[in-house]
């Protein structure tokens, strides 16, 4: 639907479309531009009045106007408003789209066409390092919620003019921004191709959970997947380096996690601690996440086998004390101390941060030893069952270990219910789950596993000095667009 050159058609038009004195944020303001008429729409708390300020004194100086009537609104615009990015609308679309997003709407009387006002501005937090990726060295900042500010800390960091944001609205109520980031020259131009259509063919209402929901309409999967198929992040720097290597980074509205396409299996195994080291001491940490994932998987179900079905092999290696319990006994009492030592994480996880030390001297000293004495739980099971979660808490992403924990339990429950024959069934059932596990655009979820890339897997299980470690040099992609440049900055 397009404007009327009528300033009374389009605000009558404009009272049909916005709640306009029943909403107290939408605010509007009749003006005079020498004897032309305007009136004025806006979002407050999202316009910045100090620029309107100036805006309105400059156009309603007498000084600035040749005469008393606006002749030619596109050089009125571009002569007399010198103080935001502005731009010529006559599509009534555009202007909900610009009033709900933030920027303000000027309409003149005798003009088809409305002025776009960006003088936007947004409520925001404090840029600081995110809660689950800390590190001990580097950088503090974190993503926020408004994108803009997202991107400009990429930016900041990738001086490159060919870095790109392309922003496109998802979702017909929400119409929230999400931004394709990508740096032209370095990204695959059939994978970008990709990523637009399926941005353009969700036919959604909202992203209620903002990056989280994205990921899961670009990644459909099935309840037997626990593994996340899409890496998030909310370090700049952990994005940045994506970007350098030629992935694709989705920014999204309300949301502080960047979506970081296509992902890997072992891009969730990685972690920026690594780079703020030596190459020795770095590797070393990687190797130690690598055994945790083993040990956060395996160590519960092992012991839970040997001790119900093989105990000379238990007492052998000095799993148990003399006296050892029933194995259903001991079933029940695994099982116990997995779910309540989940109940004691996620507690100590949502809990005030004036209150999570309490709750960890609690639940850690004093719960878990009346219940040894209420013989819930064995002394050497609550061992097993908290060295489990201290590798847990050792991988550096917590939807990956959420992930390793659903298949943790599952090894328990076909464990305790079939024996030997259970569990190898379920370590089966377990890698058929992550081996299907559906990744973007079909892309191989175990790279460079699978396919085989020898010196981009060395990569991953040790850290090389940064002059070795260069995109470039490191994986050895194709560059599908041969003007773009050849090194990383």
């Amino acid at each position: 639907m397009k404007l009327s050159n009528s300033l009374a058609v389009n605000k009558e038009q404009a009272y049909k479309i916005f709640p306009i004195g029943e909403s107290f944020d939408l605010i509007t303001r009749d003006l005079f531009l020498g004897a032309t008429k305007a009136w004025f729409l806006g979002v407050n708390g999202m316009c910045k009045t100090e620029v309107l300020q100036e805006i309105f004194s400059d156009l309603q100086n007498p000084l600035f106007m040749k005469d008393s009537d606006v002749r030619d609104l596109s050089l009125y615009m571009a002569s007399k408003i010198g103080y935001a990015q502005t731009e010529l609308t006559n599509d009534w679309e555009q202007i909900i789209s610009a009033v709900l997003s933030g920027p303000s709407v000027l309409f003149v009387d005798g003009f088809s066409d409305a002025i776009v006002l960006d003088t936007r501005t947004y409520p925001a937090r404090g840029i600081s390092e995110p809660d689950t990726e800390r590190v001990t060295l580097g950088a503090r900042d974190g993503f926020v919620e408004t994108m803009l500010f997202n991107a400009n800390l990429i930016r900041r960091r990738i001086r490159n003019p060919r870095l790109t944001f392309s922003v496109r609205p998802l979702g017909t109520d929400s119409r929230t921004d999400v931004a394709v980031s990508y740096i032209d020259g370095y990204v695959d131009r059939a994978l970008l191709q990709k990523l637009y259509d399926k941005l353009d063919a969700l036919r959604i209402t909202s992203l209620t959970m903002g990056a989280k929901s994205l990921e899961e309409l670009l990644v459909p999967k099935k309840w037997y997947h626990p593994l996340p198929s899409i890496q998030q992040t909310q370090r700049p720097d952990v994005a940045c380096s994506y970007l350098l290597e030629g992935n694709l980074l989705l920014l999204v509205d309300n949301s502080p996690s960047v979506l970081i396409l296509p992902s890997t299996i072992f891009q969730f195994t990685q972690s920026p601690e690594d780079y703020y080291k030596s190459p020795i001491t770095g590797s070393y940490s990687r190797l130690l996440r690598f055994c945790c994932i083993l040990i956060s998987l395996f160590l519960l179900p092992v012991f839970l086998l040997l001790g119900s079905y093989f105990p000379d092999i238990a007492d052998t290696l000095s799993l148990f004390p003399v006296e050892t319990a029933s194995s259903n006994r001991l079933f029940l009492y695994v099982l116990f101390a997995e779910l309540s030592l989940n109940l004691f994480q996620y507690s100590a996880a949502h809990s005030p941060s004036a209150y999570s030390g309490s709750l960890s001297i609690v639940g850690g000293l004093i719960l878990s030893d009346v219940a040894i004495d209420l013989h819930w739980v064995s002394l050497e099971v609550m061992f097993y069952a908290a060295a489990t979660m201290l590798a847990s808490l050792a991988l550096s992403s917590t939807a990956f270990a959420e992930g390793i924990r659903c298949y943790r339990i599952f090894l328990l429950l076909m464990t305790g219910c079939f024996g030997f024959w259970g569990f190898l069934a379920g370590c089966f059932l377990v890698l058929l789950s992550a081996l299907t596990t559906p990744s973007f655009a079909g892309k191989s979820f175990f790279w460079p596993l699978y396919p085989f890339n020898r010196e981009a897997l060395s990569t991953l299980f040790f850290r090389r000095p940064t002059y070795k470690a260069q995109p470039s040099n490191v994986w050895k992609r194709e560059r599908k667009n041969k003007t773009g440049p050849s090194q990383s900055p």
